[in-house]
């Protein structure tokens, strides 16, 4: 996807803030469906203009620039899995691991729904960071920390549990957690089955310290 900043042109103007809003949470949609599928490179704004029906020219009355688009799709990303997350983590009815595990069965569930097609936005574009605009890196820096930071909480919770070691670095565990994650996430997208998954976290449960 060409995503540079772009002199923003004259188009039909929207009819009305309400038709404004609509459609600009369904060009969001349909750029998130179009990036988690194919990727950055391979993805072009044409094809997500078509599928929402909006002319090319008025594409600059919804977002001021190709770039900014872009950002607004990780935001939108970012904001949709994090609850996702806060839905699973901060479940008091589960102990702190099985609510990690719970998230895990989730992602399961959501995969198999997609027909293994689309993986995770945020970790698919770090892998095409270079040639992504130098705004998107840092927003991406700061979703994975976001996303470190409530397993990190989650796992100290299981610390004062007893599930864990009182010596258990949980931030370091939880950077190590969504390093392998990302993996686990882009083989069970080649492979279509959610098997590579559960060798992860199987993994990564049985290597915590006790």
């Amino acid at each position: 996807m060409n995503m540079p900043t772009t002199k923003p042109r004259r188009g039909r103007p929207p009819k009305a803030s309400h038709e404004n809003r609509d459609t600009k949470a369904e060009l969001i949609r349909s750029g998130l469906e179009q990036l988690t599928e194919n990727g950055f490179a391979s993805s072009g704004i044409d094809k997500i203009l078509k599928k929402v029906k909006v002319p090319k020219g008025s594409f600059y009355h919804y977002f001021a620039s190709k770039e900014a688009f872009g950002q607004a799709v990780i935001d939108n990303y970012a904001k949709y899995f994090a609850n996702k997350l806060d839905t699973c983590l901060l479940d008091e009815s589960y102990p702190a691991l099985k609510r990690i595990s719970n998230f895990v069965e989730d992602a399961k569930i959501g995969m198999i729904r997609h027909n293994f097609k689309r993986g995770c936005l945020v970790g698919n574009l770090g892998q095409e960071v270079d040639l992504l605009p130098e705004s998107y890196r840092e927003q991406l820096v700061d979703i994975f920390h976001s996303w470190q930071h409530r397993v990190a909480q989650c796992l100290i919770t299981a610390k004062a549990e007893g599930q864990l070691s009182a010596t258990a670095d949980c931030e370091l565990l939880a950077e190590f957690f969504w390093i392998g994650w990302e993996g686990a996430v882009s083989r069970s997208k080649l492979v279509q089955s959610t098997q590579p998954l559960d060798n992860y976290f199987n993994c990564f449960i049985s290597s915590l310290p006790r």
